[in-house]
């Protein structure tokens, strides 16, 4: 029978005995046992319960065997639904009594706790740990590495993902094998990767980054995982010489630039950094090419959607863009008030319309219908703009536009600034309530290690590149941003903990 997904992404084996992942202790899986493992914890599914379309939830550590369950979830028929190892339990109640899985893997050292609210949604409690170990896994062992795959078709779903929920409710998207699958074979195709890449893996898998778009495409490929439980500097440096490929956040890089053993000898080797989930800055992008040689390539996804735009693998990889639409991938941007399309050059909401648009919010049909036009195009809430050579930039979220004594304020513009100035490491621009303006702009940096800036000379430096409405009328120098596991600026943070400067 045909496991769409699955089959999709295992494809191409040609020799079973290739080292699929190898951790940092020198633990290997071939793709023969990536077969035979996820065979095992299919069955071990089956035997707890598990049917097609059944949720299985998952908050544990990254290990291979996780990744095995993941492949296991989908073999069985299943629904994928990872959540983040930060989250408590109250929010793990939310989550498992909003999705009821038919069976919640957690860590044994919060079984205890979450005990509750599996009990509650319903779910069967089973373990994995940060070493592979616990009863899901002691389940597996005895399985067997025979198992029929459940049927799937391209339109069933294969994962639900939910929305980090820091406006609100958080939101289940609904994923399909041919969402996954999809944007697998363009990006596969797009960046180059073939059997011979090995993929420096340091992202967690709990988010569609590190799961669905760095471990699907090199299984897709027939290619190699270095896989690291976390980032670790140290680390990196060391196995970075055996890689062909990394992919990561803006902080990955930025903290690799700042080790004097990061240089161009280190990764000559190297034929392509990619990064994703949080914007790369210009300066970080000036300083890696003239570092390593390299122009690191940036990408745009979401959550709801996987990739939908990427630098050029060939030609040039601008900074500041997240380069054109995939191909396969509609993409125009409107005015939001309107909903019709604006000239190439002015700001407007990014909507995205193809295979790789999930299939909408689990149980929230009147949100699905609000986020999609009528001709299928899904309303991202990004902000962005396309310039005259089809290049696209995102200019930031529309909740994050700041409104100014009536003027539109787009965060974007005033951050790239920003990070032009000596001595900058990281910003982010805000907007708080204001008694004459309704909103303030507000600026938080942090400088680069052993670099002094201070507020008057931001201000000083802006007041000739800005007009006066956009200048920040504060600014806060911290020691570091807030930023969540995926290195996103946590901004909802910064305007609670600046929302009374003009008060």
């Amino acid at each position: 029978m045909s496991n769409h997904l699955f089959d999709e992404i295992l494809a191409r084996i040609s020799d079973p005995d290739k080292v699929f992942l190898e951790t940092l202790d020198g633990a290997t899986l071939t793709y023969q046992e990536v077969l035979d493992r996820s065979a095992q914890f299919a069955n071990a599914l089956v035997s707890l319960g598990v049917a097609p379309d059944d949720r299985v939830a998952v908050q544990v550590e990254k290990t291979p065997e996780a990744l095995m369950l993941y492949l296991a979830t989908v073999r069985a028929g299943a629904v994928f639904l990872p959540l983040n190892t930060a989250y408590t339990p109250a929010e793990i109640g939310y989550f498992l009594n909003d999705a009821e899985p038919k069976v919640f893997v957690c860590d044994p050292s919060r079984a205890e706790e979450l005990q509750t609210q599996s009990e509650r949604a319903g779910a069967k409690l089973v373990t994995l740990d940060g070493e592979g170990q616990g009863s899901l896994r002691e389940l597996a062992d005895t399985a067997s590495t025979v198992i029929e795959d459940a049927a799937r078709d391209p339109g069933d779903l294969a994962a639900i993902l939910y929305t980090s929920g820091t406006t609100g409710r958080s939101k289940g998207a609904m994923l399909s094998h041919e969402n996954l699958a999809s944007n697998s074979r363009t990006l596969v195709d797009y960046w180059r990767f073939t059997g011979k890449d090995v993929l420096l893996h340091a992202l967690p898998i709990f988010h569609t980054h590190g799961l669905f778009v760095a471990t699907n495409v090199t299984l897709m490929a027939g290619g190699s995982l270095l896989f690291l439980p976390k980032f670790d500097l140290d680390a990196v440096l060391r196995l970075l010489p055996r890689a062909t490929a990394m992919m990561g956040v803006p902080t990955f890089y930025i903290r690799l630039l700042g080790s004097k053993a990061f240089d161009k000898e280190l990764v000559s080797q190297m034929r392509l950094f990619i990064s994703g989930s949080a914007p790369l800055s210009a300066e970080v992008h000036r300083e890696f090419r003239e570092r390593t040689g390299h122009a690191i390539l940036e990408r745009y996804g979401m959550t709801e959607t996987n990739m939908n735009t990427s630098n050029p693998y060939e030609g040039e990889r601008r900074a500041g863009t997240v380069g054109f639409p995939l191909p396969g991938v509609g993409l125009r941007i409107v005015d939001p008030q309107t909903g019709h399309p604006v000239p190439d050059g002015d700001v407007g909401v990014i909507e995205v319309k193809g295979a790789n648009v999930f299939k909408g919010y689990w149980r929230m049909p009147e949100k699905t219908e609000e986020e999609f036009r009528s001709d299928g195009y899904f309303v991202t809430g990004d902000m962005g703009r396309i310039d005259e050579r089809g290049y696209v930039s995102i200019v930031g979220r529309d909740k994050d536009l700041i409104i100014s004594g009536g003027f539109n304020v787009y965060p974007a513009e005033v951050e790239a600034l920003i990070d032009e100035l000596p001595g900058v490491g990281e910003c982010a621009v805000i907007g708080v309530p204001h008694p004459d303006f309704g909103e303030g702009v507000v600026a938080v940096l942090a400088a680069k290690p052993g670099d002094i800036v201070t507020p008057e000379n931001v201000r000083g430096a802006l007041a000739g590149s800005l007009a006066k409405f956009k200048q920040p009328k504060k600014v806060h120098v911290v020691d570091a941003l807030p930023r969540n596991t995926m290195g996103k600026i946590q901004k909802n943070v910064l305007r609670d903990r600046y929302r009374g400067d003009f008060s």
